[in-house]
């Protein structure tokens, strides 16, 4: 499973890419945002070629603001055109359905990734919730599809009224305790819906909203192509405090002589 970092933190983004794991980059405009409040002034467009070229080979999402068919395309061009010559890894991120709920253009995301991959323009298709969406997203050419996993599961507890904190861990298997919406029940299984639903298709499942490394485990069980997690995610996937210990009882073991063979000179 290939390992993201959601981030528009560039000293996080930095500090990943040195531990020769990251494959690619997720941002959004929230993300952006963040970054805006903690670096106060900076020019944006220097700033996003920056993680850009940070990130070299691999692929970084860029998200588009509209929610009609016309201006979504219109803004993939234009940031596909301004930011992918710098260093060839640009994704555009386009929401699977814009449409706010109340609107009749519920299809213009469908849409605008057919344009897109048309044009050989990759896409990352977000906000998905559902693996019909996912299947709708992969038929018009998305390169990447992004079920929000965290996010459906506090979709399920909020509907079933339990109380949680958004960093919780929710259960993989929800069905045994009668938890779901439609059949899925949590953010994982989602996933695996999807995994299984695409095998036949070149779209790569990015599994996002990733809260914790058990989540994180799981997409990876279910076959998840992608996952992209917060850079404290990242960090928290070493740590074992088992190991910390074998680390601290190894220290005490040293043999004198052999440590002084490892420090010598050559």
């Amino acid at each position: 499973m290939k390992l993201f970092i959601d981030s528009a933190d560039i000293e996080e983004i930095k500090e990943a890419y040195s531990y020769g794991i990251i494959d690619g980059i997720t941002t959004n405009p929230s993300l952006i945002k963040k970054a805006v409040d903690k670096y106060g002034k900076i020019k944006i467009k220097d700033y996003i070629k920056k993680i850009l070229k940070i990130a070299k080979n691999t692929p970084v999402s860029l998200e588009v603001l509209s929610a009609n068919y016309k201006a979504m395309v219109q803004e993939a061009n234009t940031l596909y055109k301004a930011f992918n010559p710098v260093a060839k890894n640009v994704v555009i991120k386009i929401p699977v359905d814009p449409s706010f709920g109340h609107n009749d253009n519920h299809f213009d995301g469908v849409k605008a990734i057919r344009t897109l991959a048309r044009k050989k323009v990759p896409v990352n298709a977000t906000l998905i919730f559902t693996p019909e969406q996912a299947l709708l997203a992969a038929k018009a050419g998305a390169r990447y599809v992004s079920p929000f996993l965290g996010r459906f599961d506090d979709f399920i507890r909020a509907m079933y009224k339990m109380k949680f904190k958004k960093e919780d861990y929710f259960p993989m298997h929800g069905h045994k305790a009668g938890w779901n919406y439609n059949g899925v029940y949590s953010g994982v299984d989602l996933v695996a819906q999807i995994v299984q639903i695409l095998e036949n298709y070149d779209t790569e499942v990015l599994a996002a909203s990733i809260r914790n490394v058990r989540q994180l485990r799981e997409c990876a069980l279910v076959k998840a192509d992608v996952a992209t997690v917060p850079f404290k995610v990242i960090k928290e996937m070493v740590v074992h405090k088992k190991t910390e210990e074998g680390m601290i009882n190894f220290t005490k073991d040293i043999v004198v002589e052999y440590a002084e063979m490892l420090r010598r000179k050559r």
